[in-house]
Formats: structure tokens, C-alpha cells, sequence
């Protein structure tokens, strides 16, 4: 029963559209994530990670499955689980967008919140330690651990990654958004099998502790970790650009003004980093250059794109770096 409904959800995963946009010495193309089953480019893992555990006999009818995510991946999950008739807890915390929380509590019977914040000033390390004690009360329990498990990234392989070949015939430069990593991994594995000699760069955030940065409190969910997930090692990475929260906030602003995207905040982060990558590097010719939008902005309303929340985000950074 559950093999036929995953081959159902399979069906609305993916597939997305290219466009290409409008940017002045740079053939850029954008792949719209945002079009898929739930919204965002995190439908492709959770299916990967569902999908083998059902078929490896980890996930039955009535395993409850347990995440920690305050975003895409846990509604992704919520809304793959209930088509499937299976339970799931998402492990969520304070920085989880209103939009996101409220779709959760309504696609889902039970979520748990976490207040405390770990030792990076985040709260991903507290929300695992959760995840861990939820599987322990529930023997017959399946935690995903998309920052660990392999079929994260094997979903991007075997999907976006394979689109994105099959739809170009070259490619310079790919900016990949980075938080568990599975994206960037399965991606850039792939399109360097057809494309050796493209550029990938890596986009974190200011505070993220991937790419060995000090950790820093974090306001804008989506981007970014408080830990380095073991999954990063299949990645390969060319450069890396680190944006602050200001520029993901000018970006997602840009995308919107300059290209009618209307994107989440990696997406922003990525566009922003985009500019800067080409602004400050002495490139030759006219590179074909692809990122991914992998959400929308509707979740994103209440703070990036507002202007009151940004002002007040902004004062507390400054009162940090101060």
C-alpha cells in the first residue's frame, strides 16, 4: 500500500521548471524548486529518505517518524507521512517562520517545540538531543537524520542532479544554498560527472559553523547549521561564499525587484552571493551560470520581507558584532 502511494508522490516531485534571467555579463538561469509536491526543493530528500526505508523494512504502518527541522524538510516529511498514514514529530524551535508552524501543527497530530538554546547560541544541537529521547520513548520509531543519512543526498543525485544535466548542454558555475548539505552533495557529484570542469560554489550564512566559521546566532531559518553534517564530505565544493544577513535580505529584495522572484531566503542568499562572486572576479566570456529557488517566499513574509523585523534583526547583529 505504502510502495503505491510513494510511486503516486514520486510522480509530484520534481520536474521543475528553468527560466533564465536577466544579468548583465552572465547567462544565469534559475531551476524553480518552488514548483514542487510541497513547496520547496526538500520534497526530493525526504521521498529519497522515506522511500528506502520503507523498501529496506525500517519504516512499517505504524513507525513513527521524527525530525528535526523548523523548516522545508519537516513539511515536506509532514505532508509525505500523511499521505502515507504514517506519524510524524517535528522537532521545531523559536526561529521556525509563523507560516512554517502553523502548516506543521495543521499537517501533523503532535509538534514538539524546543526553547533552550545549545552552546553555538542556536538550537539545532538541542533539538537532535530531543529527536534522541522521542526515539527512545517510541520503540517502533524511524528518526530521518537528513544532516547523516545518505539518502539525502542520493535523492539530488539521482533527481535534480539528473535534470540539470539533462536540460544543459554546458555550464560554468552552479551556486548551491547549503544547511544539512544533501543538496550540494548530490548535485555537485552529478553535474561534475557531465560538467569536470564547472565551478561549484558553496553559499552559507554569517554564524554557520559548515565551513569551520565562529557560530553565531542566526535569525533566518533555511540556511546555514549549528553543526557540520557528516554528509558534507561527498560534497565537491570549488569555493565558498559566505553572505551576511543584511545581503540574504538585499538579495531576496533584488530577486524580487529585478527578476519578479518572489524566493525564500537561500534563494536570496544565493542571488546576493551571485553578484558579489561576479563583481569581484575577473571572468572571461559570458558564463552559464544555475541556482536553484528553493522556496517560496510566503514564508518568509512576516520577517525578511518585513521591513520592521529586518530593522530589529539588524540592531541586535550590530549590538553583537559591537
Amino acid at each position: 500500500m505504502m510502495l503505491s502511494s510513494l510511486e503516486k508522490i514520486s510522480g509530484l516531485i520534481g520536474n521543475t521548471p528553468v527560466v533564465e534571467l536577466n544579468m548583465p555579463g552572465i547567462s544565469l538561469f534559475t531551476k524553480l524548486e518552488y514548483r514542487s509536491y510541497s513547496g520547496s526543493i526538500k520534497d526530493r530528500a525526504a521521498l529519497s529518505i522515506l522511500s528506502n526505508a520503507i523498501r529496506n523494512g525500517k519504516v512499517n504502518n505504524d513507525t513513527l517518524i521524527v525530525e528535526s527541522s523548523s523548516g522545508n524538510f519537516a513539511i515536506a516529511l509532514a505532508r509525505i507521512c500523511k499521505d502515507l498514514g504514517l506519524s510524524f514529530i517535528p522537532v521545531i524551535d523559536p526561529n521556525i517562520n509563523r507560516e512554517n508552524e502553523a502548516m506543521l501543527r495543521l499537517f501533523t497530530d503532535k509538534v514538539v517545540k524546543v526553547e533552550k538554546e545549545d552552546s553555538t547560541g542556536g538550537y539545532l544541537l538541542t533539538r537532535i538531543e530531543t529527536v534522541k529521547e522521542l526515539c527512545a520513548q517510541h520503540p517502533n520509531s524511524f528518526w530521518t537524520n537528513q544532516y547523516d543519512n545518505p539518502d539525502n543526498f542520493k535523492g539530488y543525485y539521482n533527481t535534480l542532479g539528473k535534470e540539470i544535466c539533462d536540460r544543459f548542454e554546458h555550464l560554468d558555475y552552479m551556486f548551491i544554498a547549503v544547511s544539512s548539505c544533501g543538496t550540494i552533495s548530490g548535485i555537485s557529484q552529478k553535474v561534475k560527472e557531465k560538467f569536470p570542469n564547472i565551478t561549484i560554489v558553496a553559499v552559507d550564512i554569517e554564524g554557520s559553523v559548515i565551513f569551520n566559521i565562529p557560530p553565531q546566532k542566526r535569525y533566518v531559518s533555511g540556511l546555514g547549521s549549528s553543526k557540520v553534517p557528516s554528509i558534507l564530505e561527498h560534497a565537491i565544493i570549488d569555493d565558498v561564499m559566505i553572505v551576511s544577513h543584511e545581503e540574504l535580505v538585499t538579495g531576496c529584495h533584488e530577486l524580487v525587484r529585478e527578476q519578479n522572484i518572489f524566493a525564500g531566503a537561500s534563494s536570496g542568499a544565493v542571488y546576493a552571493a551571485i553578484k558579489s562572486y561576479f563583481n569581484s572576479h575577473a571572468i572571461e566570456g559570458t558564463p552559464v551560470t544555475l541556482f536553484c529557488c528553493a522556496d517560496r517566499g510566503d514564508s518568509y513574509i512576516n520577517n525578511v520581507y518585513d521591513r520592521k523585523w529586518v530593522n530589529n534583526m539588524m540592531e541586535k547583529l550590530s549590538t553583537i558584532k559591537a
